[in-house]
Parts: C-alpha cells; structure tokens; sequence
C-alpha cells in the first residue's frame, strides 16, 4: 500500500465513528423503492443471504483457471473457457447456451519498426519472460504486441513528437511551425482512447502513427517495476484495438446488424471503423532511443515525460521505418448466456454482463470481475435451491470479443435489438477489479437506487458501507467548493457513461438503463493489456485475497436482486433532472468560453501582441483568426429542463403518495424512460450512436460527452449544428417529461 493510500484509510478509520449510525448491512431502514413494506422486508433477508454466499477461494480457483494461458479471440484456449463456463452454469442448475458469431479479426504477420537515421535501431517488439512468474513464457500462444485494426503499410519518414496525440497537442504543434504531414508520429499512451491518436493523426497528414507507454504514466516513475513491483517494466507493451469505436463498435463488416454467419458484409475496403494509417504499439524501452534522436524545439513542460532524455518535438532528424502487415481473418466468437426465468414478471430483463476475452491471460483484465459474476450466478442459484423466485427474469452474459471493438456484446445486441427494446429494463456491466473505492457510472435515473445498494454492502478492509467509505474518499480529494454537497446532498452523484466496455450498445444504441460497476484506486499497476496481466501479478498486486471480488459480488449481485424483485422498478427521476441542469450550465459554460477566447484571440491580432519569443531556434506562428461565434439561443433546453424538473418533482410526489402503484403498466412506461433519451437519426456522423444525453466523445474515444450533440458542435465550432443539436436534445427532454406526466397521472388515478 502507498503511503498516500495509507493516509487515506487513516481517515477513513480515524472518521467511521462519525458514520456509526449508517452501518453496511443489515440497514436500519426497511424501506425500499418499488416494494411494500412486506416485500421490503422479505427481500432484504433474501438479499443478506445472498451476500453470505460469494466466496474469495472460489475466485480465486476460478481465475486460476481461466487466466492459466492466453485467450484472444479465435484461440484454442478461448473456446475452451467458453465451454468452462457454459459448464459451469449448467452445472449450477441454470439454463445456458453459447451463441456464435463471426467477425473480421487481423492478426500480425508482419511488424517492423526502426530508426534509419541518423543512426540505426531495430526495436524489440517483445515482451521477455519474467521469471518466477510462470505464464510470462507462454510466448509461443501469445499474440505479440500490436493494433488490432490498423491498416497494413510500409511508410518512411521523419518522425514527430506529438504528446498524447489529440487535437489540443497538433494546436501546439501548429503554434511552433511544426507540421506532421508525411511525418510519422510518436504519442505516448494517455489522455484519450488509444484509436483516437492514429484518427487525429491521419486527419493532420501523417503517414504512420507509434503508441508508446512512457514509464511517467505506468512505469518506474510511479512505483517499482515488474516482478518487484506492480508497475510496466522496460519492454511492457499496452496491446489494444484501433477500430474507429465512436463511429460504431462490433466487427466492422456487419454495422447495425449482428454477424451471424450468413450476414450480409462490406467488403474490407468499405469499413469506416480501420484506421487510415498504419499503427504500431512499443513499450518505453523501445520508444527510448527514437525520441532521443529528436530535435527541433524543446517539448513544453506538460508534454515531458520520465525517460532519462530531453524531450524535443521534431520534425526530425530521426526518421523511421514501420512496415505492418496483417492477416485478415474471420473467426467465430462465443457468448455465453444463462437464465433464470423470472416469476410474474418474467418478460422483463434483468442482464448481467462481463466479458471473458483477454488481449493476453488477462486476469485483472477481465477476469477479476468475471469470476465475480461467476460466484453472483452460483448464489442466486443457491438461492433458488432455498425457494427465492426472482419476479422478473435474469440473464447473465459472458462476452467474447471486447477487447477488439465490444464485438461479442455488440453483435448480440444489434442481433437481438428488437427483444431488448421490448424487454431489457437495466443492463448491469463490470470489466475488472481491484482494490480500494467502488466506481459507479451509469443512467442517473439509477442514481438513488445505487446509492442504496452501497449503503448494504460492507467495505472488506475498513468495514464501513462502500458508501461510506467512497464519502470520505471523494470529501479527502474534493476542492472546496464541492465539500458542502458532498456532505449535504442525499446521493451521491454516480459517473455518466462513454464507452470502452460492454454497455456501450445496450444504452448508446438502444436506450436501455446500464450501470458500470467495480472497484479500485489502491491497486495501481503498469500490466494493461501486456503478458504481464496474469494470476502471478494479480495476486501478488491488486485484490490479493479477492475479498473485494467478493465485494463486486456483493454490489452487483445486490443490485440485479433488488431490480428483478422489485414490484415497480426502481427509477428516480429527481436525481436525473438534476444532473441534466448540470450538463445544461456546462455547454452554457463552454459556448461563453470559445466566445471570450476567440474574442480575446481576435483582440491580439487587431493590436499586433503575441507572446514573447525567448528561444532564437523557435518559430512561434500567430494564431488564426476566426468568426466571433453567433449567439446560441439555449433557451429551448433550459425550457425543457425546467419542465423535466417540474415532472419529475410530480411523479415523485405521486409515486410517493399511492398506495399501491399499478406495476405492469407503469413497470412499462419506466422501461420507456430510457429509450426516449434516444433518437434514430443518431449523433452528427455517427448515427448507430442514438442516446442524446450519453455518448463516447468524438476525439476521446471512452471518455464521456454529455449533451453530446450540442457539447462537441461547440467544441468544434460548428455553430449551425450546435443550434441544431439544442432543439434535438430539447426534444427528447421533452418526450421524457411527457412520460413522467403519463405516469404520474397512472399513479393517480
């Protein structure tokens, strides 16, 4: 444990005596949304008999298992734990089957990358066993180091420095006369979704495009290296797909539909999602001797990483050679899927999802959560054994096929669309595991709801709620201003979702109210996607004793039982309106501060002042100028907030004041409150992307946009789409008030 993270369970510790009268479980209120007080009670002795039955050794045998050798799409080993854990539902008493696609998945036969001048370097492209840890010398099953969907090429040419590779790093460059075009460049991983470096790259004019992990990010500049220490060691490369994923994930042959194996195909050369340059993944140790060939200006201060050189940007004198070639295959991928059917309820959908495809053994990634999900479905089978009946029906998924592009989740989905909009009510998805805070992101309607689940589980190390526990945590990191809601708030406020996981099509494309769940923040390490994710690492490393996979358990399982019982699902709308005037102040924020900074841009140029010029060798080029952005009328969406407020408030009042709701209708109408966030035309160029409050940024790959629509026209400066934008989002804001008014007019008649 760091020092940091021994201050902070310091004050976790030295604080529980404030929190006393909050312990984890049993909670003190019996009360519980969705459920009268008999179902309340009844479920909540369900519910604690389930958290009794997860168990640490059973995870830990399992991710022995199932990490003990490589398992990529389309390996031997792969469909062998495919068939594993078929087994092993069936074996608890579960239906279960395995559902096939087909998808285009290039492996490498050829990567070549090296430094032809001034001097000569051949990187090593290799990770080198580590010993004592057994699995690092499977190199004979391991897919080697690359970029899956990168294009094949052979490209020379002077070579670039350009930070993380996103869009505000080519501003600097373009400020310091520094062009990329028929350059290949250097980024370093960080900062964005690793496919958006080649997209960013190849719209400045680049040929070629080398990811790399500087040791200041994962390496020796945070901690001792593997096998001493948790962190990447010299040779430790970051494997990882390129697929354009914001314009749409899954196999990139079949958009929109599953590829089952008679789906109808672009051809290869019509895929939108490949990248338009070649891309190449290198550890730091082969990263080292290209960037220290580099000249040109010394990089800024932000940009310097921990390599024992001085970082310069180029263009130059280094040049490279990368030379890529890959075989196009198609092969069969394998989602596992198991049911508990449900009682009264049974057509509505309780889905719970992990993935079990790993880049290498990946037992951090995913295996830590999948073992989790494993131990969920053997105690809610348990549970049936002692007479739980669950009201609705519960499907758990093991995906194949994440790591490439979310293909195994995403086929099912677009393959099984319209059963889902019918009958999905929540998706429940985890990725990984470790140790330390539980993270929450999710559909703000499930906000409250979460916030009651964490409240039930017990925090292994600290025993206080996982709640408690994340309190403190965010109160210890929190800047001032953000302490008083911390402590005054009822909830507290969970994460919205982007992409990079499996509930990506389950909310982005159909509107189907997601949560991602998992823990961590004191297990830090430099193995992502690497051979070095393994059972040896994990359990010397992260979640040694698995007592918070148990707790990943505890939480999702948790979750999934209190949606699958309850009467009326469990959705607040106070929360959710909240947060969407936040997300509204935001784009508000964000339109007046392009304005003041194109005006001021503006200003400078009339009266001829630009920064100081202190290095003789820099060229320092002035900024451009541009448009002073029109007036955005945002008056529609604050109208439209202010409206889902005022519903929102309603149907809490009424939901509150009836006595008995009217389940099957309004359990309905709550499954609609998702899909009407959507709308078919899709986001600006992306149209399989239909949710209009969440979406995978653009040029950040994972990480979120909220308002999408209007947030990234702003960003871009597209000032007729931003208006555009407003009125669609003002819309679906619209219809969703609309439907809390129909609801609330259900509960009262």
């Amino acid at each position: 444990m760091s020092s940091t993270s021994r201050a902070l369970l310091s004050l976790v510790l030295s604080s529980a005596a404030c929190f006393a009268a909050q312990p984890a479980t049993p909670h003190s209120d019996a009360s519980l949304r969705g459920y009268n007080s008999d179902g309340a009670r009844a479920e909540r002795e369900w519910e604690e008999k389930f958290r009794a039955i997860p168990s640490p050794e059973n995870m830990r045998e399992y991710m022995r298992r199932l990490s003990a050798y490589p398992h990529h799409i389309g390996s031997p080993y792969d469909k062998d734990n495919a068939e594993w854990i078929l087994a092993q539902f069936r074996s608890w008493g579960l239906d279960a089957h395995i559902e096939t696609f087909r998808v285009l998945f290039p492996t490498p036969k050829l990567r070549t990358l090296e430094l032809v001048a001034p001097g000569h370097y051949a990187a090593k492209l290799a990770e080198p066993p580590v010993p004592g840890d057994p699995t690092s010398s499977q190199t004979a099953q391991q897919l080697p180091p690359y970029n899956a969907y990168s294009i094949d090429g052979d490209v020379t040419g002077p070579l670039v420095y350009v930070n993380y590779g996103i869009p505000a790093d080519y501003e600097e460059l373009d400020r310091n006369g520094i062009s990329v075009k028929g350059a290949l460049v250097i980024a370093r991983y960080g900062g964005s979704w690793r496919g958006i470096k080649p997209k960013v790259a190849a719209e400045h004019g680049a040929i070629g495009c080398i990811i790399y992990s500087d040791p200041k990010d994962d390496g020796y500049a945070q901690g001792d290296v593997f096998p001493e220490g948790a962190w990447r060691p010299p040779f430790g490369a970051q494997r990882g797909s390129v697929m354009d994923m914001p314009v749409y994930p899954g196999d990139p042959l079949t958009p929109g539909i599953g590829a089952t194996a008679d789906a109808k195909r672009l051809p290869i050369s019509e895929a939108t999602t490949l990248t338009k340059i070649p891309v190449l993944p290198v550890s730091y140790g082969d990263a080292q001797p290209l960037l220290a060939e580099l000249k040109g200006p010394v990089a800024p201060e932000a940009w310097r990483g921990s390599l024992p050189i001085t970082y310069h940007m180029g263009p130059g004198p280094a040049k490279v050679h990368l030379a890529l070639k890959f075989n196009w295959d198609m092969v069969d991928i394998r989602d596992v899927i198991a049911t508990i059917p449900g009682g009264d309820d049974k057509d509505e959908w309780i889905i719970r999802g992990n993935h079990y495809d790993a880049w290498v053994n990946g037992a951090e990634d995913p295996i830590s959560a999948q073992v989790a999900l494993l131990e969920e479905a053997r105690s809610m089978a348990e549970l049936r054994k002692q007479g739980w009946q669950p009201r609705r029906t519960v499907i758990f998924t093991a995906w194949d096929g994440e790591e490439e592009g979310l293909l195994g989740s995403t086929e099912w989905v677009e393959q099984h669309a319209a059963e889902l909009k019918q009958h999905a009510a929540v998706y429940i998805n985890s990725d990984g595991n470790g140790r330390g805070f539980l993270g929450v992101s999710g559909s703000h309607t499930l906000e409250q709801f979460m916030n009651g689940i964490e409240r039930d589980v017990e925090d292994p190390e600290t025993k206080l709620s996982v709640r408690e526990r994340l309190k403190l945590h965010r109160i210890s990191e929190a800047k001032t201003e953000d302490r008083k809601e911390l402590r005054n708030r009822a909830d507290l406020r969970i994460g919205a979702l982007g992409s990079g996981s499996d509930y990506t099509a389950f909310i982005d494309h159909l509107g189907v109210a997601s949560l991602n769940l998992g823990y961590g923040g004191e297990d830090g390490g430099g193995i992502y996607h690497s051979a070095y994710d393994d059972f040896y690492w994990y359990t010397h490393f992260a979640d040694t004793n698995f007592v918070y996979g148990r707790a990943l358990a505890q939480t999702a399982g948790t979750a999934a039982m209190r949606l699958t019982d309850a009467d009326v699902l469990p959705f607040q709308f106070s929360d959710f309106a909240d947060t969407i005037h936040k997300y509204v102040d935001e784009v508000k924020a964000l339109w007046k501060e392009k304005h003041d900074e194109i005006e001021e841009r503006d200003r400078e140029l009339d009266e001829g002042v630009f920064p100081a010029i202190t290095d003789p060798k820099k060229v320092l080029v002035p900024p451009k100028r541009e448009e002073i952005p029109p007036y955005l009328n945002f008056a529609p969406l604050e109208t439209a907030t202010d409206t889902l407020s005022r519903s929102a408030e309603a149907f809490e009042k009424a939901f509150k004041d009836s006595p008995q709701p009217p389940a099957q209708e309004l359990n309905a109408k709550l499954m609609e409150t998702e899909r009407v966030l959507t709308d078919a035309v899709g986001l600006p160029r992306r149209p399989w992307f239909q949710h209009q409050i969440y979406a995978p940024g653009f040029y950040t790959g994972y990480g979120v946009k909220t308002l999408p629509g209007v947030r990234e026209a702003i960003e871009e400066k597209h000032w007729d789409e931003a208006s555009h934008e407003i009125e669609v989002v003002s819309a679906v804001l619209r219809n969703e008030a609309a439907l809390l008014d129909e609801m609330t007019a259900l509960l009262k008649k």
